[in-house]
């Protein structure tokens, strides 16, 4: 039976004004779940939230079975190390360090070793010797991803993952991401615009009028 890895109950937040209110999701082991909706309708917001970056005004996210919102930030830090897969637009990758350099420090952080077969799939094993300056933005974005896929996380939050990627790249992308979930009983929050993408996902939700709801 599948285990549960994300309980949100009744998440609302704000900032000048109401984003959301009263969202409840849950992802369990090998599920992927797309969250759509037009811009600055909360979507990173909501990944944010469910990260543990930050903190709603309202409602509980449990995430591996801990309400991630009453522990210390030690206990936070270290399930971000190990457990949490968070992948951004902005790759955040070491600019003067090579490809493999900048994957050797998440690795090592979190105990792991370099999956060469993960680096094949992307298409980047022949670009680690690269400094990441001589990447293009797309070459920079799946050595983000790869970095982030060899910590062996239990659950992925993707922030428009595919958004700055050609089509081809981007379901290559998506293959790579949903094949993880499956071989690692992880699971996959995917905010993205693209509805090709969204339609790949397990189930599809859309944050419209600051309500979170299922596509189907």
């Amino acid at each position: 039976m599948s285990q549960t890895l994300l309980t949100a109950k009744n998440i609302a937040h704000k900032f000048d004004y109401e984003l959301f209110t009263n969202v409840n999701l849950e992802v369990k082991e090998r599920e992927s779940i797309a969250i759509v909706g037009r811009s600055g309708s909360g979507k990173s917001t909501l990944l944010h939230i469910f990260s543990t970056f930050i903190h709603p005004n309202r409602g509980e996210v449990t995430l591996l079975g801990k309400n991630i919102y009453s522990l210390s930030e030690e206990k936070t830090e270290k399930i971000r190390r190990y457990d949490l897969g968070i992948i951004f637009q902005a790759h955040y990758l070491f600019k003067g360090m090579t490809a493999l350099d900048n994957i050797e420090i998440a690795t090592l952080l979190a105990n792991e070793k370099i999956d060469n077969e993960l680096l094949e799939r992307l298409e980047i094993r022949e670009l680690m010797k690269q400094k990441i300056g001589e990447l293009s933005g797309g070459q920079q974005q799946r050595v983000s991803i790869a970095r982030v896929l060899s910590k062996k996380p239990k659950i992925i939050f993707a922030d428009e993952p595919t958004g700055n990627l050609d089509k081809e790249t981007a379901k290559l992308v998506m293959d790579v991401l949903l094949e993880y979930i499956e071989r690692n009983s992880a699971g996959l929050i995917l905010v993205t615009h693209d509805a090709e993408m969204a339609e790949l996902c397990s189930k599809s939700f859309k944050l419209e009028q600051k309500v979170l709801k299922e596509i189907v």
